[in-house]
């Protein structure tokens, strides 16, 4: 099957498809780049594949070729027929017309039997952040995610102590997945063309993590620390025990002057566990 934009256009014309703005529809049209996503993902014939958003079905026909089952979600029934045309005959794909976020995702793969989950999909601008963050705090057991973005996004994924796109989302992904770049995309293979271009960014699930006494106070004080950015540990965590952090940033050559963004992801991790253990 061809991925030509022309093709594409025609079958979304056919059924008087309208690119919607509310759900950030850029539709990737181009076959060199899903052969691209396809093979760095690495999938195997015993991957269960979640797309989300899986648009007008281009890189879900593909998915389908590799991967023993691939479940899409899909909040635009609209494209309802746009799929079924372009997809039919593919046994191994499932769509369901509801809303990523809302869904109970979990109860819906547990009638799969695979041997490793990947989520791989161009994901919309919009709720690429919450994509991510559903699937860390509901504890969907992906081993790999294979995502495009875009490209400031991306930067904010893969970002290191000390550079501008530090954030506390970078300090997340960084505890539970080894984050990398894998290819750049340029704008031009997206129907409509969106004004930015975007990224490729691998996740890869940490087979060793350090343990954290309490995760949810490890999510609090992160997003705490970073929730002014210009202003310093001090002034951000003014309502937990500054002595306690004073002595664990010593260790490591800070002081309360320090901002979240200077600080990794075992710093982070180090100042939650040590408070906690000394409230017991």
């Amino acid at each position: 099957m061809e991925y030509s934009p022309k093709k594409i256009s025609a079958i979304l014309e056919k059924y008087g498809f309208n690119f919607k703005k509310k759900f950030g529809q850029n539709f990737i049209v181009d076959e060199n780049i899903i052969d691209a996503i396809i093979s760095k993902a690495m999938i195997t014939s015993n991957t269960l594949v979640l797309e989300i958003g899986p648009g007008a079905g281009a890189l879900t026909y593909k998915l389908s070729e590799w991967a023993k089952n691939v479940l899409c979600f899909e909040i635009d029934r609209k494209l309802k027929p746009v799929l079924e045309e372009l997809l039919n005959g593919k046994k191994n794909v499932e769509i369901i017309y509801e809303d990523f976020l809302t869904s109970n995702v979990n109860e819906k793969i547990s009638s799969y039997s695979y041997d490793s989950l990947y989520v791989v999909a161009n994901l919309p601008y919009y709720i690429t952040t919450p994509i991510i963050m559903k699937l860390i705090e509901e504890k969907i057991l992906v081993d790999k995610i294979v995502i495009m973005v875009q490209k400031e996004v991306g930067d904010r994924f893969k970002a290191t102590p000390g550079t501008k796109d530090y954030s506390s989302l970078s300090v997340f992904l960084n505890y539970y997945f080894d984050v990398k770049k894998l290819m750049d995309v340029s704008k031009n293979v997206f129907l409509p063309k969106p004004n930015v271009d975007s990224i490729i960014i691998e996740m890869k699930k940490k087979e060793q993590r350090k343990q954290l006494i309490d995760e949810r106070y490890f999510f609090k004080l992160i997003r705490d620390s970073f929730k002014q950015k210009r202003k310093t540990i001090k002034n951000n965590l003014k309502e937990y025990p500054l002595d306690v952090l004073e002595q664990v940033l010593k260790k490591y050559g800070f002081d309360l002057s320090v901002r979240a963004e200077q600080l990794s992801l075992e710093i982070f991790i180090d100042m939650a566990n040590t408070i906690k253990e000394k409230e017991v």
